[in-house]
């Protein structure tokens, strides 16, 4: 089983380079972050006529979360219960062939000294609440999509320069250990426990091209599945691409 994550950064723009990315890679699931797209915009009918089945939670100009499958999707849920009238989409669960799907687009909080940082330590709080009491439901879990945390130095291309900053701070590496503590495992680590993986790189400055970015997508694994993990790829070929998404693709593969 294949269960791949994206932050395409607008699906208008990259439909074309997710809709070839699933006939080259056929997942299981793919979940997407930033859609960028209103509900009744969403590719539905493109991406049935290539048999695939999709559910979403979409919002024009920012946010968005998807799910994409071969197969059923069931017990669909959206948003965080611990904050109902959060308006922002960054939250689409799933169940596929017994496995829990939870994607995430967590929130990015701008900088440590603004108001946003203040609504991401808030909507991590809610997340771990959340992830607890799925887990409870779910053995086989995998919790994904794009963090906004690279959890440790060997995830950032400049310790230094990014040290205590937004994304690398004690604060937001500690809400991703509590993630952890629940029963889960970073899913790349596991499978790679030494070296230099990035899934997003910067726009400005040819980032990509000096192999300069953050590791800050991730497939989180419950215990009950980390066994059957085989491995774990970050596509980084799709960021060459015409018009990329500053982020890459990440897929965990399984034994099930």
């Amino acid at each position: 089983m294949k269960i791949a994550t994206w932050n395409v950064n607008s699906l208008n723009v990259r439909q074309p380079q997710v809709m070839e990315w699933l006939m080259n890679e056929q997942p299981d699931v793919l979940a997407l972050q930033e859609l960028k797209l209103e509900q009744d915009k969403f590719p539905l009918a493109a991406l049935q006529m290539m048999g695939w089945n999709a559910v979403w939670s979409g919002q024009k100009t920012y946010n968005g979360v998807a799910l994409i499958s071969r197969h059923e999707l069931t017990d669909v849920q959206t948003g965080l219960p611990q904050m109902p009238n959060d308006p922002q989409r960054r939250v689409i669960v799933a169940t596929v062939n017994g496995v829990r799907v939870i994607n995430v687009y967590c929130v990015n909080g701008e900088a440590l000294d603004s108001p946003k940082f203040a609504y991401k330590r808030e909507w991590f709080a809610a997340l771990t609440h959340f992830v607890r009491d799925e887990l409870a439901r779910y053995a086989d879990l995998v919790l994904l999509g794009d963090f906004n945390i690279a959890p440790t130095d060997e995830d950032v291309y400049d310790p230094k320069k990014w040290h205590e900053q937004i994304h690398c701070s004690s604060e937001e590496r500690s809400w991703f250990k509590n993630l952890l503590d629940l029963g889960l495992t970073d899913g790349l680590r596991h499978a790679n426990p030494i070296g230099k993986f990035y899934t997003w790189w910067d726009y400005r400055g040819a980032m990509f091209e000096k192999g300069l970015g953050l590791r800050i997508d991730h497939i989180l694994v419950s215990d009950n599945l980390i066994d059957k993990l085989q491995q774990v790829v970050v596509d980084t070929h799709t960021r060459a691409n015409e018009r990329p998404s500053d982020h890459a693709p990440v897929h965990a593969d399984f034994q099930i």
